[in-house]
């Protein structure tokens, strides 16, 4: 037997059933129905003999000192459940899971086990209301990359510049981009948040000393160009739209570049828009004209513009719909489509050049709260100016020293620029304060080491803002934090409720499910154009659309977390709607739209998680199931073993195996067979969906598709209804992993098994309404761990 076999062996048959066989009183699941802390019933059944189950189910273990994945059991004080809570909770998360005990082995009946799993978890979350442990978060949480662009737009109103491409991108842990402990600052960092900070501050308050500068947008190489495309003008096709912010009055020199062009045996037109209105018109002749050694043909326009947010398109004319009879009816990749059209492969914007101050913009309109008319009034200017933003940056009161500090930058910019140019001085200063760059929780003083203690109603604002808005708080939020009504119950939910209605919301959407669900990997993810054809990044983007707008409309209509697995609508556009092969879908926006095929139902039958799941050329069952066990039910399997082998992929024979076969081959080395067993069945059910969510059935080998499937405790399903029916028997473990992974990312740490007890309460009182989604979140930043803090040790 291998070393995981042998884990899974020990932790399965005997980590339940030794707390069992002491019979202690604090673990006994006595006659009557168990309950939570709070005294509500759990709904368990009762077990009326803890040693009979011992004699039934432990005969091989009992008695036994196990040890296994560095977990001892038989050492553990059962008497005191809180002193080996770590333990328990490991024990509970199997049991949950139905991972204890494993098929083959003496198994108890649903009833007798439920009873038991309730009556540790009561004993467990009763300690922890006695000895509430909520965490330490660290005392300086930087800001990642995400929330500094948000952080930037809500403090000087700027919109359209994404700041955060001046900064590296985030570590990711716990399978977030917001966890405080691989957020460190490094000398290097610390250079680029300076560079960054010099930057907005000029481009904020629209310094005519602002350098010219370049922003280069590409378009994807796997962009299908040969049809219209959303927001551009009717009769064109291709091409691109992008939003830029001009940070003056100045000209800007527009430049596109186009491929494809040489060899074509006809010419193509190709206008420049900004904001609508055509500002150039070029033609492709098919001889190219681009010099030697340049890769792409190259047209500019030079013009000027107001400061502000402009939208700038390129775009083809049609020359006729007869055109589209020339394409092939597959989506091939752009770079095989040159000989048949040139397509464009960026935008670039240069300047200001002779750039000059604005008359206003919003961020001028944000920053300058007073406007001095003589030169006595301008430090009091500046000071009434920098009080107010520094409030809003450091999310908290200001006090004289903190305007103080920033007054000689000001008197610095002041004398070599007049009173703008200290404005900029002294936002700079502002922007690198690390009472911005950071989220500071400290300790109060007089508190005793690992003391426990509630948050400050500031601290809680922006634990807040960060967990909903992945941005600072604004000022409304600010006042009632600085009234210090927040943490009062009914203030704090009409906060949150508050928050979760405004627009900014979409950061939790985007932010935590794009990550959750993995669909920050779809960036990542480029399908073989000889298997999967029509795929494309129109595609692309529309699988991450339709999962974030389900998602978003799960937080805003107060739905049911489950409804994430039963949707009986979607969002589609006519781009995925085809690939779906749903009809009567026209056009590139998106609507909501029945869902008719009860396999395509909730997140199991969505494109961005089936194709995200997948590798370039086939499916992976591997990959499908491994993505179930951590993402919606939370057991997670452990690392692989080093050395695995690869995936046979022919027969003796020469042969093609099936996916099924080949699998089935794999799990029979010893060191692969015991994980494989939890995850190849959950990602079988699905194998009726191709590598990019398309419905089939036949696979790969050309062979019928067998979606059966049957886990190791002996449960048997077929396909993905039979899968999500699987999931939905079990309803709290799905919600449990969801609050899990809400819970990290809103405290920006791992969770631990002392914040277990907070899941379950939290998953508990959002039952009564039937899990909705917005009642978790609410749970959650009610929860001891968010409200609270462990002092220092």
């Amino acid at each position: 037997m291998g070393t995981s076999s042998r884990r899974w062996l020990s932790l399965t048959v005997a980590a339940t059933w030794i707390c069992i066989a002491s019979g202690a009183a604090g673990l006994r699941v006595a006659a009557q129905e168990p309950g939570r802390p709070d005294g509500s019933p759990s709904g368990a059944a009762a077990v009326s003999s803890p040693r009979a189950i011992v004699d039934t189910y432990c005969v091989t273990c009992h008695n036994q000192r196990l040890k296994t994945g560095g977990l001892v059991l038989d050492t553990v004080d059962i008497d005191d459940v809180s002193e080996g809570a770590p333990v328990w909770e490991k024990v509970v998360r199997k049991l949950r899971g139905g991972a204890m005990p494993p098929v083959g082995m003496p198994r108890p009946d649903a009833r007798t086990l439920d009873g038991f799993i309730s009556g540790l978890e009561t004993a467990l979350d009763s300690a922890a209301n006695a000895r509430p442990n909520p965490g330490r978060r660290d005392t300086f949480h930087r800001l990642n990359r995400t929330e500094y662009q948000n952080a930037i737009r809500d403090l000087l109103a700027l919109e359209g510049i994404d700041f955060g491409l001046l900064l590296p991108a985030d570590d990711l842990s716990y399978g977030f981009d917001n966890i405080a402990g691989v957020l460190k600052l490094s000398p290097t960092l610390l250079e680029r948040y300076l560079s960054a900070a010099r930057k907005i501050s000029m481009i904020a308050v629209g310094d005519p000393a602002l350098p010219p500068d370049h922003v280069t947008y590409r378009v994807r190489d796997d962009l299908a160009q040969w049809d219209h495309l959303e927001g551009l003008p009717f009769g064109t096709r291709g091409g691109a739209i992008v939003q830029h912010y001009f940070p003056v009055d100045g000209e800007y020199l527009l430049r596109i570049a186009i491929d494809g062009n040489s060899g074509q045996t006809r010419s193509h037109e190709v206008e420049l828009n900004v904001d609508g209105r055509r500002v150039g018109l070029f033609t492709l002749d098919g001889k190219g004209n681009k010099p030697w050694g340049v890769e792409f043909d190259e047209f500019e326009v030079r013009l000027p513009l107001k400061a502000g947010l402009h939208e700038v398109t390129a775009t083809f004319i049609k020359i006729t719909s007869a055109e589209e009879q020339t394409l092939p009816e597959t989506y091939d990749r752009p770079q095989e489509m040159r000989s048949l059209m040139p397509f464009l492969r960026h935008i670039t914007v240069l300047g200001p050049f002779s750039g000059m101050t604005p008359d206003e913009t919003p961020s001028r309109r944000r920053i300058f709260a007073c406007r001095p008319s003589t030169a006595a009034e301008e430090a009091p200017c500046a000071e009434r100016i920098f009080s107010t933003l520094a409030r809003r940056a450091y999310r908290r009161p200001v006090t004289p020293e903190d305007v103080a500090l920033l007054m000689p930058f000001f008197e610095h910019g002041r004398r070599e620029g007049g009173f703008e140019a200290g404005i900029v001085r002294g936002l700079e200063r502002v922007l690198m304060s690390p009472a911005f760059l950071f989220r500071v929780e400290q300790d109060p003083g007089t508190l005793a080491k690992d003391a426990v203690y509630r948050i400050s109603d500031i601290e809680l604002a922006s634990r807040l803002s960060f967990f909903l808005w992945s941005s600072i708080p604004d000022d409304e939020l600010l006042d009632v934090a600085a009234g210090g009504t927040l943490r009062e119950p009914a203030v704090l939910e009409r906060q949150v409720r508050r928050m979760l209605a405004s627009p900014k919301a979409e950061a939790l959407v985007v932010n935590f499910a794009g990550q959750w669900l993995q669909l920050r990997n779809l960036d990542a993810v480029l399908p073989d154009s000889r298997v999967f054809p029509r795929f494309d990044d129109g595609l692309r983007q529309s699988f991450r659309r339709e999962t974030e707008l389900l998602v978003d409309s799960m937080l805003r209509e107060n739905r049911s977390a489950l409804d994430l697995m039963t949707a009986d609508y979607t969002y589609l556009n006519e781009r995925l709607a085809r690939h779906y092969g749903v009809p009567g879908v026209h056009g590139g926006h998106f609507r909501r739209v029945p869902v008719e095929q009860d396999e395509r139902r909730g997140l199991l039958g969505q494109g961005s998680i089936l194709t995200v799941t997948s590798y370039a050329m086939r499916t992976s069952p591997v990959v499908r199931g491994k993505w179930i066990l951590e993402n919606i039910l939370g057991t997670p399997p452990p690392p692989p073993p080093p050395n695995v082998p690869s995936l046979e992929e022919k027969k003796k024979s020469g042969e093609a195996l099936s996916m099924r076969e080949a699998m089935t081959l794999h799990r029979a080395n010893p060191s692969c067979a015991s994980c494989h067993a939890q995850m190849d069945p959950l990602g079988f059910a699905l194998e009726n969906f191709d590598g990019t969510g398309r419905w089939r059935t036949r696979n790969e080998a050309n062979a019928p598709i067998d979606a059966s499937a049957s886990l190791p405790n002996g449960t048997k399903f077929e396909g993905v209804t039979g899968l999500r029916d699987m999931i939905l028997s079990k309803p709290e473990l799905f919600v449990s992993t969801l609050t899990e992974k809400l819970l990290t990312y809103a405290l920006g740490r791992g969770v631990e098994y002392y914040d277990m007890p907070a899941v379950r309460q939290i998953v508990h009182d959002a039952k009564s309404g039937g899990y909705a989604l917005s009642s978790l979140v609410v749970g959650i930043v009610r929860s001891v761990p968010f409200q609270m803090r462990r002092a220092e040790s």
